[in-house]
Parts: C-alpha cells; structure tokens; sequence
C-alpha cells in the first residue's frame, strides 16, 4: 500500500485543531528544521495554516536552502514558508517579530559543545529582541544519562545518572539556559525526545528502526550490531508532531515533557517486528550472544505528565508507524 502523507496530516490536525488559534497572524522561527524532527513541523505547519486559514509565516533557518528545497520542491510553492540560508551561531536574525520560536537544531558531538551553547544563546537573543511569548526547546532523553536496570521508566524528575554522554551534557545545560531566561514576558517549554518511528528518519545512522528499516528494503537480512537485548520504545512521527505543537501552544511554562511511547520493546523484539512487517524472508541477524542473568539495558520513558497535564498519547501503534515508514521509503 502506497504511503500517503495526507493521511498523517489529517491525523495530525485532528488531535491539534483546538490549539492553533494563538498561531493566527504571527510568525514562527524554528531552527533544525531540516531534519527528522523539523521536516515534520513544517509539514504539519503547512497542512494547518492551509486548512485553518491561519494566515501565519514560518522561518526555518538552514545552512543549505538550495539542498534542502531541492529535496522539497513544494516548500518553494507555499508563500507561508520562509527558508533562511544560514548558522544559528552566526546569521543575522530577521527583523520580523516571531511570537514562537522552536529551537530544534543541536549538533551531536562527544563533549558539550560550546558551538552548541553559542546557538542556544543566540536563539534566546532572539526570543528576548523580537517580542517572543512562548519558546520550544527541543531537548532529549540523554539529559538523563544511562537509564538504571531497576527504574522502569523515567519520569522528568529522575535524577540524571553519573554517567552522561557530551550530547547529553550540552542539552541538559542548554535546558539550563533556557529556563532561566523564562520570565513574566516568556514562557519556555522543554520537549525530551526519546525514540521514533516514520518518514524522514535517517535509514544510515544510529536509530535502530531506521536501520531496520533500510535492510528490509534492501530484502534483509536484518542486522543487530549488539545482542537485541536492550529495551526502547518508539513514537510515529505524526504522533511527535502532534505532541511537539501541544506542547509549544499549550505546555505549562517552566515544565519539562518526555515525548515519546511508554511502551518498551527489545531491539531484537523491533527487528522481528519490522521483518513480519515488511515481509522479509531472509531472517535476522545478531552479532552478539546475549549474557544469561545479565539484565537488559532500558531507554523508556513515563509520559504520564503529557497524558494527564495535556492528554497527549500514542494513537499510532509501532506495527502501523513500521508499515507506514516502509511504505514511503518504498515509494517510487
């Protein structure tokens, strides 16, 4: 079955319609908008100002305008759509007032980046000089560090572990900063990504699914580097792009939100799931023997705050998210 990016788009806008009012009018700047996350905002973002005559712009600052709207002819034909060539750490901002602002870019590097900082810092002068009201910082589940064996899911109150990665660092301190420029004329909302599943997801680097994904197109086998123990749970993308606009418009200020699916799967449970998915017939291969009695590492978290606080769940089950990324990786 041929994917059709209309249907997520209706789901998205289904579950969102209620809270894009404040949008009307206003303009939006979000940084990172061509990756994973970002292209998924700026289709969402599109599909609701259309449909909801919101009469709003959105500026998406990247480094290559000419690549990215190559692989992304339409976004060339929507007015709404500003695309700015340049770095977060260095462009001069426009002048336009952005009553939102969603700061999603953030290099993965082995130690805190102060290039990184530098970009969050910036992304706050602009909130602080162009009239901003509600800021979105996309930040991840590294912030915790290596999730305990004995906690089976965290909750945005763990105490981060002693043991944290570079990237971890850098968005945990950036979290840092942003909360501490939210005042009576800002409101700073933190979004803590976890796993996910669906169009645009890199097939070539480190997102298992992903890679999944791209052996069962390529007719398998499908490959686990380690012994498919470790425990993960994963979100569908129209679901994240949900979440993430409920959170910029109707998160509670000041409050942090792990974003992702409660519902935990081993890698080697995914890789069985994506082959029985995608029907491939050449098996699965694991390139460690799992330890007996050691217990499996875990990367889950409780999304019990957006649930109760925003009514935010997981409407797309992994089984359909898996079809539906295959299918639009498959697509001619």
């Amino acid at each position: 079955m041929a994917y059709e990016l209309e249907r997520d788009l209706d789901h998205v806008l289904a579950h969102t319609e209620g809270v894009w009012g404040p949008v009307k009018g206003t303009n939006i700047f979000v940084t990172g908008g061509t990756c994973f996350v970002g292209q998924w905002l700026i289709d969402s973002f599109m599909w609701a100002n259309r449909r909801l005559n919101l009469n709003a712009r959105l500026f998406v600052l990247t480094r290559n305008p000419n690549a990215f709207e190559g692989r992304r002819p339409a976004l060339k034909g929507d007015k709404a759509i500003e695309i700015l060539r340049g770095d977060i750490k260095t462009t001069k901002f426009p002048e336009e007032e952005f009553r939102f602002v969603i700061h999603a870019a953030h290099e993965h590097s082995a130690v805190p980046s102060s290039a990184n900082l530098e970009g969050t810092r910036r992304v706050l002068e602009l909130a602080k000089t162009r009239g901003t009201k509600r800021l979105l910082y996309v930040s991840s589940g590294a912030v915790y560090g290596e999730q305990p064996v004995e906690i089976e899911m965290m909750t945005e109150d763990t105490v981060p572990a002693s043991r944290i990665t570079g990237y971890g660092e850098a968005k945990r301190e950036s979290e840092a900063w942003c909360l501490g420029a939210s005042d009576s004329t800002l409101d700073v909302v933190i979004a803590r990504l976890f796993a996910f599943t669906g169009p645009y997801l890199p097939l070539d680097r480190n997102f298992a699914a992903g890679n999944f994904v791209r052996d069962a197109l390529l007719g398998g086998p499908i490959r686990i580097e380690g012994d498919g123990t470790p425990l993960r749970s994963y979100l569908y993308a129209a679901d994240v792009a949900i979440w993430l606009w409920t959170l910029l418009l109707n998160g509670g200020a000041g409050r942090a939100y792990n974003v992702g699916s409660d519902q935990a799967i081993s890698i080697l449970e995914l890789a069985k799931q994506v082959e029985r998915v995608c029907g491939v017939t050449r098996g699965i291969c694991v390139a460690e023997e799992a330890v007996e009695g050691v217990r499996p590492k875990r990367y889950v978290p409780s999304i019990a705050r957006a649930r109760t606080e925003l009514g935010l769940e997981q409407w797309i089950g992994l089984d359909e998210g898996i079809c539906r990324m295959f299918n639009w990786r498959d697509s001619p």
